[in-house]
């Protein structure tokens, strides 16, 4: 027969009262990852394009967008979309999942353009591996946290700028991204957009020789004012 003394009865009992371990709880940066679709494409990084919008009003397209470009919208820099892209060329159309109407809507802030929203979604957001509620919610963020230097922000005059001083600008005014995070992209002599390169969780990232070649042929280049 075992006997037990007082004090083992003691350590005996303590542990049956313990509670379990818990279970160890995501970090912050853990939640706010996005989930991907494991089967999805498998891409190397994203490429967030920024579009100069007085250049796109400033086509025939343009001139009919009354969403983006009538009087007084005064847009400078919206969302032209978020790209997963391998180190050579990308995916694209990856399924046939549609985009929700409440999702579209819930963009025109940044992204004035449904038909734009969805074809975005179409081509380059079902290779992301994301939802369309989550590829849109994570590309808001990326946007909204990318400093536009003071000198663009809303010019009511024509300016000009060297493409290489507006990558340095934009670097400057977000000091997490270099020069090279940063690609300016030329329509003839005028800026059409501006990209930054992200990783697949979203982080900068320096872009890589296919994103950055190229891209303006011009030693200086004109900003369309706002309108």
């Amino acid at each position: 027969m075992r006997v037990f003394t007082l004090a083992s009865l003691s350590i005996f009992l303590v542990g049956c009262l313990s509670s379990p371990p818990k279970p160890q709880q995501p970090t912050a940066a853990e939640r706010h990852k996005p989930r991907r679709n494991p089967n999805a494409a498998k891409f190397d990084f994203y490429v967030m394009a920024i579009s100069w919008s007085p250049q796109h009003c400033s086509t025939p397209s343009g001139g009919r967008d009354n969403i983006q470009c009538a009087p007084g919208r005064l847009y400078d820099f919206v969302l032209h979309g978020v790209w997963p892209q391998y180190e050579k060329g990308w995916p694209e159309d990856c399924t046939t999942q549609p985009v929700d109407r409440e999702t579209v809507d819930s963009m025109l802030d940044i992204m004035p353009s449904p038909k734009l929203i969805r074809h975005e979604w179409s081509k380059h957001g079902t290779c992301s591996g994301l939802e369309p509620k989550e590829y849109f919610a994570e590309a808001r963020q990326a946007f909204q946290a990318i400093r536009i230097p003071e000198q663009y922000k809303r010019p009511k005059l024509q300016l000009m700028a060297k493409p290489a001083e507006m990558r340095k600008r934009f670097a400057e005014a977000n000091p997490k991204f270099t020069e090279e995070s940063f690609a300016v992209v030329c329509s003839g002599k005028f800026l059409q957009e501006v990209r930054a390169c992200l990783t697949p969780d979203f982080d900068p990232r320096p872009c890589n020789r296919e994103v950055l070649r190229n891209q303006c042929k011009v030693d200086e280049m004109i900003l369309r004012p706002v309108r």
